[in-house]
């Protein structure tokens, strides 16, 4: 019996002590979560009104993730209030729309955890904003009394409402969150001059001339730029003048562009002589454009480019066309991509680009001067124009760059330069070229194919090396004398070929001066060509025939802000083609060589 009850009496002391350590564990279990805070996930909120600073209820709010889906969906309540909690750490953009209101984007919303961001969206019927700002949350609450309030009585919205504590939903008062009218403001002015107006196969440029372009941001995400160029034609004293106005909109899934330019220039006298009997009588070339561009996602690795521009041109008739592009861009992973690009109508060197060219401003100002490449045909005004199919896969693997691209192209009414003594050239149909003393001769309609491919090696951080193979088609001329020199005569020597090139090219930026200097060398193993190869071409490593050479030097004591620059094109005067007329010859002009430079101001 003895035994027995020291037994129960050890056991109850044993549970006693589990008991006591239990209690123990708990509250240290206990000090620990409460030493440890509480970890939540992002928040973003605010409130929407409109322009007179009423909120607005039943406003529909759709939050995105960065490739662009939905990913929350809410309704403002009577206060105009929204939130969504609980949000990982991303960037997220959010599109707020209303019967009766332009709708609001705002992009790059930066989440992490326990952050939250505030958004005071005013909503108008022609620009609407978001003012974005980043509150902390205070006191580690989770609701505040106010949304407490919300969530009890607004039923309506209750279903899709998310609302997020701590935050303060009031008006911003202070002047640094209040919406701006102009942000985002930047210029540049361009003063130019050379030796022979620029041709690039497609369009004629001005060897002197001043450009300026002017860009701002109104109210948020409404982009507006305005640009011009006044230039004058050194050797024939032609003036020309050519102004551009732009719109685009930051919005999900895109961004669409519309565009008006307008262009006007005199032409020589010796044209106004020769068509209007008389130099007093000069007759103008004006060329009014209208642009629509956007792109889109279709899925998290296709993207869709797309655009349409509608031209008029007048020189003695009266023409208009359309000019669509497309391109598809597929992301195939691991540095691949794969381009495929439609054009028609007008080249679009902005798919392109440009190893020289930095900035939408400067590639506003480059496309803005240059004029179409016209021509006569039975005494019919004719416009050059292009269709392209290009596809481009390219692979990025560590420092170097692989690409092939095969393309077929189609060229009408095309403008070939001819060189040729006085009354060499005879028939109405040669037109006196715009921006030199050479002569401009319809050549027909010719397609052809081709194919390149490119190695960029970079070399450091400032240097890199494009190695380039292909065949190209193009315009060449039998090796035939001429009788008459007539345009009929000519086109009939003229016929497609293909050739063989190999281009290299060398980009390179010196460190401690800031100079950009970009060289490439094109060779051919033929040098009987009338016209350059695949002009219309949307390669990034497409060149010009020849030796060329662009220099940017920014100068030193303005901050980069003032800059020079040196274009020279086909240095060599290589591709000009001689053709025998008796004891006379023509000269048929593949690539014109021509010297540029001038000063840019940013500002």
């Amino acid at each position: 019996m003895l035994a027995g009850r020291l037994m129960a009496k050890a056991k109850r002391q044993k549970t006693l002590t589990s008991l006591v350590l239990g209690v123990f564990c708990l509250a240290s279990l206990g000090e620990s979560f409460a030493a440890t805070p509480l970890q939540v996930g992002g928040i973003i909120g605010g409130t929407v009104q409109n322009s007179f600073g009423v909120p607005q209820l039943g406003a529909i709010v759709q939050l995105y993730n960065r490739q662009e889906r939905p990913v929350q969906r809410a309704l403002t309540d009577a206060g105009g209030r929204f939130a969504f909690v609980g949000l990982v750490s991303d960037r997220y953009s959010l599109k707020v729309t209303m019967a009766a209101f332009f709708p609001a984007i705002e992009k790059d919303i930066l989440i992490q955890p326990g952050t939250q961001s505030l958004l005071a969206v005013r909503l108008s019927s022609f620009f609407s904003t978001i003012q974005v700002s980043y509150p902390p949350l205070e006191n580690g609450s989770l609701l505040t009394d106010d949304w407490k309030w919300v969530l009890r009585t607004a039923t309506s919205t209750r279903p899709v409402m998310r609302f997020a504590g701590d935050l303060d939903t009031s008006q911003p008062t202070d002047a640094s969150t209040r919406p701006s009218l102009f942000s985002e403001t930047r210029g540049m002015l361009t003063v130019s001059a050379g030796e022979g107006g620029t041709t690039t196969g497609v369009a004629n440029q001005a060897d002197m001339g001043t450009a300026f372009a002017l860009a701002t941001s109104i109210l948020g995400g409404n982009n507006f730029a305005v640009s011009g160029n006044l230039g004058y034609g050194s050797q024939t004293g032609v003036p020309a003048t050519a102004f551009r106005t732009t719109y685009s909109r930051n919005m999900i899934g895109g961004s669409p562009q519309v565009s008006l330019t307008m262009r006007e220039l005199f032409l020589p006298g010796r044209l106004a002589a020769a068509m209007a009997g008389s130099e007093t009588a000069l007759p103008m070339l004006r060329t009014f454009s209208g642009s629509f561009d956007d792109h889109t996602k279709i899925s998290d690795d296709i993207t869709l480019r797309y655009g349409v521009t509608m031209d008029n041109v007048v020189f003695l008739d009266r023409l208009n066309y359309m000019s669509p592009y497309a391109r598809l861009t597929y992301d195939l992973g691991n540095g691949a991509e794969l381009d495929v690009t439609f054009t028609s109508g007008n080249a679009r060197p902005e798919l392109a680009g440009d190893p020289v060219i930095d900035g939408d401003l400067q590639q506003d100002l480059n496309a803005l001067g240059l004029f179409p490449r016209i021509s006569v045909v039975n005494s019919r005004t004719q416009v050059q124009r292009g269709d392209e199919y290009e596809a481009t896969y390219s692979r990025k693997v560590g420092s170097r760059t692989y690409s092939a691209t095969v393309d077929h192209e189609s060229v009408t009414n095309s403008a070939l330069s001819v060189l040729g003594p006085v009354g060499g050239i005879a028939g109405v149909d040669i037109l006196p070229d715009i921006f030199s003393n050479a002569s401009i001769l319809n050549a027909g309609k010719f397609q052809s194919w081709g194919y390149t491919g490119a190695i960029t090696q970079k070399l450091g951080e400032h240097v890199s090396v494009t190695m380039m193979l292909g065949s190209e088609g193009a315009l060449t001329i039998d090796n035939a004398p001429l009788v008459s020199g007539s345009p009929e005569e000519l086109r009939t020597l003229l016929h497609e070929a293909q050739r063989h090139v190999a281009t290299t090219r060398v980009d390179a930026t010196v460190p401690w001066t800031k100079t950009h200097v970009v060289a490439s060398y094109q060779w051919s193993d033929n040098d009987r060509w009338a016209t350059p190869g695949n002009v219309y071409s949307t390669e990034p490593n497409r060149t010009m025939p020849g030796l060329n050479v662009c220099v940017h030097q920014p100068l030193p004591g303005f901050a980069r802000r003032v800059e020079a620059t040196a274009d020279i094109r086909n240095m060599l005067a290589q591709g000009y083609l001689p053709v025998g007329m008796g004891s006379q010859q023509l000269i048929l002009i593949e690539t014109p060589r021509t010297l540029r430079g001038g000063l840019a101001f940013t500002f």
